[in-house]
């Protein structure tokens, strides 16, 4: 593609690149929180990671905690995103199977550090700075509002409140199933869930 120059280049070219840098700091905070926890992720280990210097770190966030709020929010917007994509794709009424079937899968059980930030950190959050917390809520709404939405009755109070339970089920399974060290445990406590989740034939 071809670029047309402006009339100051060095300083286009510089925010560029910051934008940059301060993208691939966020995406490798994002990993890291999931992976390791909000507590056990330092902002040396982020920048190295990142390929930066740990000094270059306040050129691009006040605090720690700044940090941290946007990182959740990347990885909030993604798992959000992510099961949105599953529900399009499904065939027509069985996108809360299938949404329900992606979040207990065996390739988002072992995903942690790519999947769901709350099911890797709600045990955490509560500890955490308020913007911290502000941007998980937000994602969680979200999450709760988009199964709400697959829901036969949609509109209906009984649908929001159904969301709810299911998405704090979701959770709460997939932190137990990645806790224990049994595999075969782990299979079976998602395939109770789904067993119980799942709208039983008439």
């Amino acid at each position: 593609m071809m670029t047309i120059m402006e009339s100051k280049p060095t300083k286009r070219a510089a925010v560029s690149r910051k934008e940059a840098t301060h993208e691939r700091i966020v995406e490798v905070a994002s990993r890291a929180i999931r992976r390791s926890g909000y507590d056990g992720t330092g902002v040396a280990d982020i920048m190295k990671e990142a390929g930066l210097t740990h000094g270059g770190f306040y050129a691009h966030f006040e605090s720690r905690d700044a940090l941290l709020a946007e990182a959740g929010d990347r990885a909030g917007a993604e798992s959000v995103a992510l099961a949105a994509r599953v529900a399009a794709a499904a065939p027509p009424g069985q996108a809360l199977q299938a949404m329900m079937q992606a979040y207990l899968s065996p390739q988002h059980i072992d995903a942690i550090e790519n999947g769901c930030p709350v099911s890797a950190l709600g045990s955490e959050m509560p500890r955490q700075a308020p913007e911290v917390r502000r941007t998980a809520t937000i994602h969680i709404k979200e999450m709760i509002d988009l199964f709400a939405r697959q829901m036969p009755d949609w509109g209906q109070p009984q649908a929001h409140e159904r969301a709810m339970a299911l998405v704090c089920a979701l959770i709460g399974t997939t932190m137990m199933a990645r806790a224990v060290d049994d595999p075969k445990l782990s299979a079976a406590l998602c395939a109770a869930t789904l067993n119980q989740l799942t709208p039983k034939a008439a």
